[in-house]
């Protein structure tokens, strides 16, 4: 059966691309009739976050990937574990990993190593000097029984533990047989030492995803180019155990436009930040799909059933992906005009309120046809969902503006002033059912037009801005019986009393 992992370390907050190294091992997986398990690296002490493996959860479920073993969050939103291949915490599997160790030792491919902090510390402050790679000098690779005992001993006197370090091969050549990359050969000379078992009896990364992929039968290691550089220690170690090493796919770097690589800072990248920012969960699996993998067809827009449908490693590309958030910015704006209008509101909702306040939007919840008249106006224009609030204040409260917004750029200000005083007479003589509706509107404020001999701008002009106190936004028309649905003939009379007064 094809198994593949996700597996990350409880750090904080989720980076884009590690939501794309999950999605490529879900579709992976789901396209083959597998199982994708997620496993919690854990061994790195120093960069725990509290409530991280919470919030990976909350985020994976968002966007739709779910898990067969491993960590999930039951109907309460607890944060529980299933499957037969536990624990899949990796601070749980300590004497995994430390058996193991000692079992390389006694084939003589692992070794104690005594060394202190402080001469690790001038060997490499040498190395830099002489502009030499930061390596171990294998100091205690070859140390006698005797040496070994006397060592030990010493150690404890100090109070410390050694490290376990895998024997490296000195000659020949290491190859990796990636399925994205094809073979790529290590030369096994310039292979560090690594520790594999540091000094608090905690596994290295190494050692335990090794170990751990054995252990959950996982049949593809599928991950990003920056783990290529340990791929040939992973390959060694599962040799030395005499394993049989997954399969390996390793995808492109994600790149910023600049050919930068793209920020790992705490929110700048962050799937969550997105998420807050109005960007759909289907869309962004849509757009971070296409980071490093093409269909190869015409079409842009998949839901995650079509990407499970046509996901192929052999469609990943080499070379690496770019992050363009105009592109995401399109598809988003997709997936928001394929949206209900009810379904749409149920959406903004929480974003007006942020932008405009709780108390001025809860008595319009009870009115969900004024905001779905709102949120279809817009749709058509929102690139993300919390550009809402800017656009639509109007509809909740009297714009500000400045005089000058009301004068068409072919009238003056005393001309727009009069005719917006006939406007006023004209609109508050009319009654609610043609003002209410579009279609009405539009005819009679033409035929006022018509018969007064006014240009269109002259008057359309004045009374948009008088509406909205901006100088882009839907159409009059359509604004104009909006409000009056919403608020009544009184708002918009009273708007335009405003706006006649600016021109005094």
């Amino acid at each position: 059966m094809i198994r593949t992992r996700f597996a990350p370390s409880p750090t904080g907050y989720v980076h884009i691309g590690s939501l794309r190294t999950a999605l490529f091992a879900f579709l992976f997986a789901r396209h083959n009739n597998g199982k994708v398990i997620l496993r919690v690296e854990d061994t790195d002490r120093t960069r725990l976050v509290e409530g991280a493996v919470d919030n990976l959860l909350k985020v994976m479920k968002r966007v739709g990937i779910n898990f067969d073993e491993g960590f999930y969050l039951d109907n309460q939103n607890q944060v529980k574990e299933r499957g037969e291949a536990g624990p899949y915490l990796q601070s749980q599997r300590l004497q995994l990993y430390q058996k193991h160790a000692l079992e390389l030792i006694e084939k003589g491919r692992a070794y104690y190593c005594f060394c202190s902090e402080q001469r690790l510390e001038e060997l490499r402050k040498e190395q830099a000097a002489l502009k030499k790679p930061p390596m171990y000098d294998r100091h205690c690779r070859n140390l006698a029984k005797e040496q070994i005992a006397e060592e030990t001993e010493r150690c404890r006197k100090e109070g410390r533990n050694p490290v376990i370090r895998f024997s490296m091969p000195q000659e020949g050549q290491t190859v990796l047989h990636d399925l994205i990359y094809g073979d790529i050969t290590y030369e096994n000379k310039i292979l560090d030492d690594q520790v594999i078992l540091k000094s608090d009896g905690f596994p290295t990364y190494h050692l335990a995803v090794v170990i751990d992929d054995h252990y959950m039968q996982i049949s593809h290691v599928i991950r990003g180019e920056e783990w290529l550089p340990s791929a040939p220690k992973h390959v060694l170690l599962y040799q030395a155990f005499d394993w049989n090493a997954p399969a390996h796919a390793h995808f492109p770097l994600i790149l910023n436009p600049d050919k930068s690589k793209l920020s790992k800072r705490q929110g700048d990248v962050a799937v969550e930040d997105f998420l807050a920012r109005g960007y759909l969960p289907e869309a962004l699996v849509n757009f971070v799909a296409f980071l490093g993998w093409n269909p190869k067809t015409e079409q842009e827009i998949f839901s995650m059933e079509d990407l499970i449908k046509q996901f192929d490693l052999a469609k990943i590309n080499k070379a690496a992906a770019i992050f363009d958030i105009n592109k995401l910015d399109w598809i988003n704006s997709l997936y928001i005009r394929a949206k209900s209008d009810s379904e749409l509101t149920d959406l903004l909702i929480p974003y007006w309120e942020e932008a405009i306040g709780t108390h001025t939007i809860r008595p319009f919840k009870d009115n969900k046809e004024y905001l779905e008249a709102i949120a279809s106006l817009e749709k058509d224009r929102l690139k993300k969902l919390s550009e809402i609030g800017e656009r639509t204040r109007y509809f909740f409260m009297e714009p500000e503006y400045a005089p000058n917004l009301l004068v068409w750029k072919k009238s003056t200000a005393r001309e727009t002033k009069e005719k917006l005083l006939k406007l006023y007479d004209h609109l508050n003589k009319l009654d609610t059912n043609t003002l209410i509706y579009k279609e009405n509107l539009e005819k009679d404020l033409k035929n006022f037009i018509l018969q007064n001999q006014f240009d269109n701008g002259s008057i359309l002009w004045p009374l948009r801005t008088a509406m909205t106190g901006l100088d882009k936004s839907p159409g009059p028309f359509e604004v104009t019986s909006t409000l009056v649905s919403g608020l009544g003939k009184g708002e918009i009379l009273k708007r335009l009393q405003k706006a006649i007064n600016k021109l005094a």
